[in-house]
């Protein structure tokens, strides 16, 4: 039977790349039945939400016969992380599933995850960029493998930045100066989206910033999402939008949709992935978008990521070998890659973190949407500038929910996420560093 763990609290020792979690008392791996070249086929089980897995699954099966995948497709989000919550918790959780990054301090402190460090921490250390790994490395174990990584960058319509005269902006206070030269110029046309408040996007701007919204002091947590640097942040986007530079169309919704397919925008504040949204969402606007860096405060290249995914084993696998090796083929094999991509209907473009992954992801995605620039390129040169060090919480996802309800009020956001991290910190019997 596998064991069900029960979580005990252990300190908490910060060190640059990581934090501490609390980990299962049960301790060690799942085993292998028959492993890997044991005996009869080992069949994992693997839920995932993500577009293309059952394609990339059904790709490994062609190719080896000792490893069998079975996919099961799940929901997103919240809906999808309770549903694995409640699987592990009856003791019937699949064997691999996909998380996002922010989602996995939680559910490792829950003793929710198996430890990966002796199947997939070499690899992990070897294979992906600094930026990621502590985001996957948490208290010395490795609790994930990277699949993808998210930075942020700007994305811009170029014929709306000759008709006004700007150019590119390469810092906030440009930024702004732009806003008010295009809004000027037309006051339909604002710079970028920005209402109803986007708690990843919000962080991964703090992220870029300088901003550390969790850390430790010994056994305690931290919890400082309402700290100088993120408040600098959320000054700067409530005033844009105060000031009417900034469109209160909510984030994620047809106003959005219909306001940058018709140019009311003349920016968008994306990620890797965006981008392969834009020949979908804006067909009507092909070659009349570009890719540039994200502006930074001071000048210096930087940015956070906005999103991501990893792979990890659920608490509970009897296949961890098995699995382990999947997640390797699944992560760094650019025969993945392709058996991802090409079964899309819509295209992606999603930066594998694993470097050898790109040339392949990069030959599947149709470039002349944005004039022909490399759109691997330029964000494989965004990733390279990832602020390093950024680790998620105990208590992220709660954080998260406050903070989408706070009515895109950016300023708001980050109060009401300092005050229900502090108190889910302590509820969840975890000593918190005031």
């Amino acid at each position: 039977m596998p064991c069900i763990a029960r979580t005990s609290r252990l300190a908490l020792a910060a060190s640059a790349a990581s934090l501490a979690l609390l980990v299962t008392a049960c301790g060690g791996s799942g085993s292998d039945a028959s492993g890997p070249g044991g005996g009869k086929p080992v069949t994992l089980t693997f839920w995932s939400a993500t577009a293309g897995a059952k394609e990339t699954a059904d790709a490994f099966n062609k190719t080896h016969t000792d490893i069998k995948v079975k996919f099961s497709m799940v929901p997103a989000g919240p809906e999808g992380v309770t549903k694995l919550s409640n699987a592990v918790k009856g003791g019937n959780a699949p064997d691999v599933a996909t998380m996002d990054y922010s989602a996995l301090p939680e559910y490792a402190s829950e003793g929710n995850l198996e430890d990966l460090t002796s199947s997939s921490g070499d690899l992990v250390k070897k294979e992906f960029p600094e930026a990621v790994q502590s985001l996957v490395n948490l208290g010395g174990s490795t609790w994930a493998v990277p699949f993808d990584v998210t930075p942020i960058q700007l994305f811009y319509r170029k014929d709306l930045f000759k008709k006004h005269g700007v150019d590119v902006p390469t810092t906030w206070a440009e930024y702004r100066t732009a806003a008010e030269k295009i809004h000027a110029g037309d006051p339909d046309v604002t710079i970028t989206n920005f209402g109803g408040g986007d708690p990843a996007l919000l962080s991964g701007l703090a992220w870029q910033a300088g901003a550390r919204w969790y850390g430790t002091n010994g056994d305690a947590w931290k919890v400082n999402i309402d700290d100088a640097a993120s408040r600098k942040v959320a000054a700067y986007w409530d005033k844009l939008l105060a000031d009417g530079l900034a469109s209160k169309t909510p984030l994620w919704g047809e106003g959005e949709t219909k306001e940058r397919a018709t140019g009311k925008v003349a920016t968008i504040i994306g990620a890797a992935w965006s981008a392969g949204n834009f020949p979908v969402s804006y067909p009507d606007s092909k070659g009349k978008w570009g890719i540039a860096p994200l502006p930074t405060w001071d000048g210096k290249p930087s940015t956070g990521m906005y999103g991501g995914t990893s792979y990890i084993v659920p608490k509970g696998s009897e296949h961890t070998e098995a699995a382990a090796e999947f997640i390797k083929w699944v992560t760094t094999e650019p025969e993945a890659m392709t058996a991802r991509l090409s079964s899309l209907k819509t295209p992606s473009s999603a930066l594998p973190a694993n470097e050898g992954m790109r040339a392949t992801a990069a030959k599947q995605f149709d470039s002349s949407y944005f004039g022909d620039q490399d759109v691997y390129a330029v964000a494989g040169q965004a990733a390279d500038t990832i602020v390093p060090g950024w680790t998620w919480g105990p208590v992220q996802q709660q954080v998260t929910s406050v903070q989408m309800a706070a009515g895109g009020d950016h300023t708001k956001m980050l109060s009401s996420g300092q005050a229900k991290g502090e108190s889910a910190v302590t509820d969840r019997g975890l000593k918190l560093d005031k």
